[in-house]
């Protein structure tokens, strides 16, 4: 049953924030969401404008917090993630050791050793290589820092790549479902048979939801779960190509023209650092909150139907 504590969520209008409010209605009647243009998911829920960057504004997004959730995306630049990301973790690990709140940080895989990507846990050593895994590995290090001198309460949440219905700056959306919805030859980087982990967003979001309400499960690092199925680019296009009954061509951009491309395509250039995810197999194992918790991921091809099917789907 639900109760009435404060759970807040800072980046709402993300994949996740907005999953995550669907998820968080099951437990508690009072979500705030915040972000500098917020938007109701449930109908009583608060809206709160703040920008992540500004102390004072982040101190009273957070105010009377039970549990705050840092699901916040920014621009995907790595100066800017240079730049942003540790003023906003400080800021929101300040506002929630003043209000004595609970923190839920959701991360990603890039603070890991590129050299251990074919099998990652939570136990994975951190060691990135990378400008965006560098800032990872720093803002995390700040909470887990925390967490071990006893002065905040946290936890992190980590995921592979996003999937899911009507998923936003998502690689496999935007260059494989997308365009084989619409009729268009699927495309990928690098190499389309090695092997890639991904994430569903609804699951995603459910565990997080499930994880905050248990006092075992914080302070400590999460994979939230992630099909063993771990597909390369090909075989994902073979199963949309199925339901959909299109073509299975998959059109490959190779290293030495993503190299090219990226003097004059932004997001390319941005993606050249992080080509050892897509040249390699990349599997993300969740084994540990499945034992603990009995979470398991939704069946690969179920996830791939609903992403062409459904405009939204929360996980039962």
């Amino acid at each position: 049953m639900a109760n009435s504590t404060l759970h807040t969520i800072l980046g709402s209008t993300g994949n996740i924030g907005m999953a995550l409010a669907k998820e968080l209605n099951a437990y508690t009647t009072h979500i705030r969401l915040v972000s500098r243009n917020p938007q109701k998911v449930n109908d009583s829920d608060e809206l709160f404008r703040a920008d992540l960057l500004k102390e004072a504004e982040v101190m009273e997004a957070v105010k009377g917090s039970e549990v705050v959730y840092l699901v916040a995306g920014i621009p995907y630049k790595s100066k800017i993630w240079e730049e942003q990301w540790p003023i906003i973790m400080k800021n929101v690990l300040n506002a929630c050791r003043i209000e004595k709140a609970k923190l839920v940080f959701f991360d990603n895989m890039y603070c890991y050793d590129p050299s251990h990507v074919g099998h990652l846990t939570e136990n994975s050593p951190v060691n990135p290589l990378s400008r965006k895994g560098k800032v990872r590995a720093q803002i995390a290090g700040l909470l887990l820092e925390e967490i071990k001198e006893s002065r905040i309460t946290g936890m992190i949440v980590r995921a592979a790549d996003f999937y899911g219905p009507n998923a936003k700056l998502s690689l496999l959306h935007e260059s494989v479902i997308n365009r084989m919805k619409t009729g268009k030859t699927a495309q990928w980087l690098y190499n389309k048979d090695k092997k890639h982990s991904f994430t569903y967003i609804p699951d995603a979001a459910y565990a997080t939801a499930y994880l905050a309400q248990y006092e075992s499960a914080w302070n400590q690092v999460w994979h939230l779960p992630t099909s063993k199925i771990y597909p390369s680019a090909q075989e994902v296009v073979n199963i949309l190509a199925k339901h959909l009954g299109t073509s299975n061509k998959i059109a490959v951009l190779p290293g030495f023209m993503v190299w090219i491309l990226g003097l004059f395509i932004s997001i390319l250039k941005e993606v050249k650092e992080l080509r050892y995810q897509l040249d390699q197999d990349y599997c993300f194992d969740s084994s540990k909150i499945e034992k603990a918790y009995g979470l398991k991921a939704t069946d690969l091809e179920e996830g791939m139907k609903q992403c062409i099917w459904k405009n939204a789907i929360s996980k039962p």
